[in-house]
């Protein structure tokens, strides 16, 4: 049997780096910078007010006490967006909206709060310290900076930074296009009656769902059923939906294995068996005149939901653009007692709680009871993965084990 990791590097052999393509600013949220951005002007482009309030010397109101207060003629009113020249001299102020150009000559705001909120004339009774309530120009963002860096993902603090610079488009690599078939003639489609020896169809949800959740565009096609000359149509059919095809059952050892049967004869697709429980078997390759990959995943769901998390997780990440690095893992401390098969690595899954805040322990992960590979239920608790080495058969509570954090949905 293979090792994870060579099955990893196998799989992740089969991906290209993508093209990067310049798309309009909405259509780059959730996608992945490819360009560094950088800013064209300095953010603020001018000084501006922070507060609605009055625009004056500070130095006018270094004597301000409200038992003698500083009035002073009110010249302008500058709302946002005024762009004609206003200057106030010594003695005198003017009166200022949020995010309006501080007049020349002015060096403070003062609060509208702080003062009887006059229009001709404005009463003062507290001093100001210069720069009070004002916006310096380029206080945020200077000219010619970087303010985005390649691999950086698209989210709403990314979009509003590309619009305050201006940019109307971005180079990105696009979402993948991942389709999702799974394989059986006892699939049901959710919401129609069982017959005898059937089930209601879950693994094209669960994994379709899955692949959204890292950021991919997904066509669920839902599944077929065990006729060899039905699934190569199928998948055939769907090769212009796809940059990656994901397949759930259907690769083992069986006489109806049809996904084995019908991916051998194309030449271009290898199955093998690797060392962990669940998910044993597992195929790779290509399929098409394209060259689309393609990885078949085993057919029980909670199998097919760990090898999506181990293998395709990472090339996801490498079709959109980023380091295709494994799932996040940390050291935990098991809160029951666990066993594992020997000569495979486990992925049990498990809850994590987190110490408190300040504590100076590990966290712990409790393994859920129900492991088996067709038991789902226990998979909607699950935030992590317990990973038993390939040598260790079993661990006592307060043994301290690797897990893998499982992606937020």
């Amino acid at each position: 049997m293979k090792t994870v990791e060579q099955h990893v590097r196998d799989v992740l052999g089969l991906i290209a780096p993508p093209e990067p393509t310049e798309v309009d600013l909405l259509q780059a949220h959730g996608t992945v910078l490819a360009e560094a951005v950088v800013s064209p002007v300095s953010l603020p482009g001018f000084d501006n007010a922070s507060m609605d309030g009055y625009a004056v010397h500070a130095a006018d109101l270094s004597a301000a006490t409200a038992d003698d207060p500083v009035r002073l003629p009110v010249i302008a009113d500058i709302a946002a967006g005024d762009g004609s020249p206003v200057a106030v001299p010594p003695g005198m102020c003017a009166r200022i909206m949020t995010g309006a150009p501080v007049p020349t000559g002015a060096d403070a705001v003062v609060p509208v709060e702080w003062t009887d909120g006059g229009t001709t004339t404005a009463r003062f009774d507290r001093p100001v310290k210069g720069g009070n309530a004002v916006r310096c120009a380029g206080d945020d963002v200077r000219e010619g900076a970087e303010v985005l860096r390649p691999g950086v993902r698209v989210g709403a603090g990314e979009m509003g930074v590309l619009a305050s610079v201006g940019r109307r488009s971005v180079s990105v690599f696009p979402r993948p296009r991942v389709v999702v078939l799974s394989t059986g003639e006892e699939l049901v489609e959710p919401g129609r009656p069982l017959g005898p020896g059937q089930i209601w169809e879950s693994n094209s949800f669960m994994l379709a769902a899955a692949a959204l959740d890292a950021g991919c565009e997904v066509h669920r096609h839902g599944f077929v059923g065990d006729d060899a000359a039905t699934v190569l149509d199928t998948l055939e059919g769907l090769l212009m939906r796809a940059d990656l095809l994901i397949t759930s059952g259907g690769v083992s050892m069986g006489a109806y294995d049809v996904v084995k049967e019908v991916l051998t004869q194309q030449g271009t697709v290898d199955f093998t068996q690797v060392a962990m429980q669940p998910g044993k078997p597992q195929g790779f390759g290509t399929f098409g005149p394209d060259g689309t990959p393609i990885l078949t995943l085993p057919g029980n769901p909670v199998s097919a939901f760990v090898s999506f998390q181990v293998f395709v997780q990472p090339v996801l990440r490498r079709l959109r653009g980023l380091d295709p690095r494994p799932l996040p893992t940390t050291r935990a401390t098991l809160t029951s007692p666990v066993t594992s098969p020997p000569g495979r690595r486990s992925f049990l899954r498990g809850v994590l709680t987190e110490p408190a805040h300040g504590a100076d322990v590990r966290p712990t992960v409790a393994p859920a009871v129900r492991q088996g590979s067709h038991q789902l239920s226990a998979l909607a608790d699950a935030d992590a993965l317990v990973v038993v080495p390939e040598d260790v058969t079993e661990l006592r509570a307060g043994a301290a084990v690797e897990v893998m954090r499982l992606p937020e949905g």
